[in-house]
């Protein structure tokens, strides 16, 4: 079974944003970059379903510049056989980035593919929706749990619903299962495997190999702004009668929700 898993490299949550001068874009020197947190599930319940199946492949594929052949490797490293990347210089939309991913999947003859439900740069949460549509394939988000049949050609998925509440989907294999925290543990990369992920062939594409030489991206980018700074808090003196008192006058003349 050929297990496809899409990973996207993004900055760390502790990385200190600041914006380009045209206001495109984020600076990106500096940056700690690691794998997209949602997608280390879904590298995980990938080689999961391979040991479920006893038999296929996991390939995991990015799309962008050189540096993201890095999460790449760390994927590898935990347990990934095979890695793709799609090489490209500038920044390319939603839209062409699935195009990209899609003609990589029908190279791959993907029969499963697994992603994060969405990415935490700029939670979008698109990405499996496209590829799926344009593979023609079934797809799910939010799922919680995945079982793959053992003849390969169904799957059933537990999805995170509202308040709780849980729904079980039916899906012909190929599909594109967009997988949420709580699917599982996410392995370490073990020593072995750091080894073999630094030998790792990566089979590498451009636009121009895909078919998407001409393709330009449908949406730009523009006028990123940080959220504005917050106001300093207060602290109200006095004893709790003095207190509760202030700070009903603050509600209601300041503040002026009551």
């Amino acid at each position: 079974m050929n297990i496809i898993v899409l990973v996207k490299q993004v900055p760390d949550t502790e990385t200190k944003v600041r914006i380009t001068a045209d206001k495109h874009n984020i600076e990106t020197n500096d940056i700690k970059w690691i794998i997209n947190p949602y997608d280390e599930f879904a590298i995980e319940e990938g080689l999961k379903t391979k040991e479920r199946l006893k038999e296929g492949s996991v390939t995991v594929v990015t799309v962008g510049p050189d540096r993201t052949v890095e999460a790449l490797r760390t994927a590898v490293a935990m347990g990934a056989d095979n890695a793709v990347h799609v090489k490209t210089d500038g920044t390319l939309d939603t839209y062409l980035v699935s195009r990209a991913i899609a003609e990589v999947c029908k190279k791959e003859n993907a029969q499963i593919i697994f992603t994060g439900k969405q990415a935490i740069d700029d939670d979008q949460a698109a990405t499996f929706g496209y590829v799926a549509e344009l593979l023609q394939y079934p797809s799910a988000s939010v799922i919680v749990k995945c079982d793959i049949s053992l003849n390969k050609t169904q799957a059933t998925l537990e999805q995170e619903g509202d308040e709780g509440a849980k729904n079980i989907i039916e899906t012909s294999l190929p599909a594109v299962i967009a997988v949420n925290k709580g699917i599982n543990t996410p392995r370490y990369a073990s020593l072995p495997g750091i080894m073999k992920a630094k030998k790792k062939e990566i089979k590498t594409y451009t636009l121009q190999d895909l078919g998407l030489g001409s393709e330009t991206s449908k949406t730009l980018d523009s006028d990123y702004q940080l959220p504005p700074e917050r106001a300093a808090g207060k602290k109200i003196a006095g004893d709790a009668a003095t207190q509760v008192k202030e700070l009903v006058r603050l509600l209601r003349e300041e503040a002026k929700v009551i």
